[in-house]
C-alpha cells in the first residue's frame, strides 16, 4: 500500500514540476499520454481522464494517437462507472482505428466484454463508410488510392467480432461489390507496357481507309448482324433485399469495351431507386469476352432486363 501511494506522488509530482516548468505551453503529447497511462495505473481516474479529454480536444487524429487515447478514456470512464461513456470512447476507437484489437493483458474481463460488443456494433457502419471512400476514389479515376481502399474493407471481413453480421446483407453484398472493383481498381492503375516508337517510313503515301472500317470510337450493338456479341463470363445480380418494397421489371444498358470490361453503366428503367444503384455498382464488375467483328475485339452496348422476384421471407 505504502508502495502505491509513493509511485502516485512521484507521478503527481511529476505532473505538477511539468505544469509549473511551462506555463505556457503544453508538454509533448507523447508525455502527457504517459502521465495519463502512469494516473490510470495508481487509480486517479479523474485526473487520467481530465489530460485525456484536453489531448482529445487537440485533435488527437492529426498525432496519430487516437487508439491509445481512446483506449484509456474507456478504461477510466468504466472505473469511475461511466458505461455509456466508454462504450462512445470504444466507438471512437473503432471508428479511427478498425482494425485495433487491446492485447486482453490490458483490458480487465468487463472491458473486454464491452469492447467486443460495441465494435460488432460499429464494424458494419465502419465497413459501409470505407466502401463508400474506396468508392468514391474510384468514380475520380483515382485506381490506386481505391484499390487500397477495398483491400482494407476486404480485410475487415476477416474479424471475428464481425460476426453472422458479414454474411447477411447489405455487408455480404459490399463484400462481393469490393472484390471487383477491387480488381478493377488494380487493373486499372498498373499502367500499360510502353513499347519503342514505330519507325516511319521516309516517303510513304496515305492510305486510304477500307469501304467497311468503323472508326475506333464506334459503339456496337445487336442490330449489327456482323457482330458477335460479348459472351458473358461474370454477369450476376445482387438480391433484391427484404426490406423493399415489390420489385418491377427494369432495363440495364451497359457498353462493354474491347477488353470486355464494362466501361459505362445506366439504368434504363428503374426498379427500384435502392436497387438500381446496388444493380449499377454490380454491373461495373461484371467481365464478358468481348465482341467482335472480322475477329476484331469492338465496342459493343448490350441491353439487359433485370426481372427481380423478391424473395419470400
Amino acid at each position: 500500500m505504502r508502495l502505491r501511494t509513493l509511485a502516485a506522488g512521484v507521478v503527481m509530482l511529476s505532473l505538477t514540476v511539468t505544469s509549473a516548468a511551462a506555463a505556457a505551453e503544453d508538454p509533448p503529447r507523447a508525455e502527457m499520454l504517459s502521465v495519463a497511462r502512469d494516473l490510470y495505473g495508481a487509480a486517479e481516474y479523474e485526473r487520467a481522464l481530465d489530460i485525456l479529454e484536453r489531448l482529445k480536444t487537440a485533435a488527437p487524429s492529426d498525432h496519430g494517437d487516437a487508439a491509445p487515447l481512446e483506449q484509456y478514456r474507456a478504461l477510466c470512464l468504466l472505473a469511475l462507472g461511466r458505461p455509456a461513456d466508454a462504450e462512445q470512447a470504444i466507438a471512437a476507437l473503432v471508428l479511427a482505428d478498425p482494425m485495433f484489437v487491446p492485447a486482453d493483458s490490458a483490458m480487465s474481463p468487463r472491458l473486454r466484454t464491452t469492447f467486443r460488443d460495441v465494435r460488432a456494433r460499429t464494424l458494419p457502419q465502419v465497413i459501409q463508410q470505407r466502401y463508400e471512400e474506396a468508392k468514391a476514389a474510384f468514380d475520380r479515376h483515382e485506381f490506386a488510392t481505391a484499390a487500397v481502399g477495398f483491400s482494407g474493407v476486404l480485410r475487415m471481413f476477416n474479424d471475428p467480432d464481425l460476426g453472422q453480421a458479414a454474411s447477411a446483407p447489405p455487408l455480404s453484398d459490399i463484400k462481393t461489390l469490393s472484390r471487383g472493383f477491387r480488381d478493377l481498381s488494380t487493373s486499372a492503375s498498373v499502367p500499360p507496357p510502353t513499347s519503342p516508337p514505330a519507325a516511319v517510313p521516309a516517303t510513304t503515301a496515305p492510305k486510304a481507309p477500307a469501304a467497311d472500317s468503323q472508326p475506333t470510337w464506334k459503339i456496337f450493338s445487336a442490330e449489327d448482324a456482323d457482330v458477335v456479341p460479348p459472351v458473358a463470363e461474370r454477369q450476376a445480380l445482387p438480391p433484391f433485399p427484404q426490406n423493399l418494397s415489390i420489385a418491377r421489371t427494369g432495363i440495364l444498358e451497359v457498353v462493354i469495351d474491347e477488353r470486355g470490361m464494362v466501361e459505362s453503366v445506366t439504368m434504363r428503367m428503374s426498379v427500384n431507386p435502392m436497387y438500381d444503384r446496388m444493380a449499377v455498382d454490380a454491373a461495373r464488375t461484371w467481365r464478358y469476352r468481348p465482341a467482335s467483328r472480322a475477329g476484331v475485339p469492338v465496342k459493343f452496348r448490350k441491353v439487359i432486363q433485370v426481372a427481380v422476384k423478391r424473395n419470400q421471407p
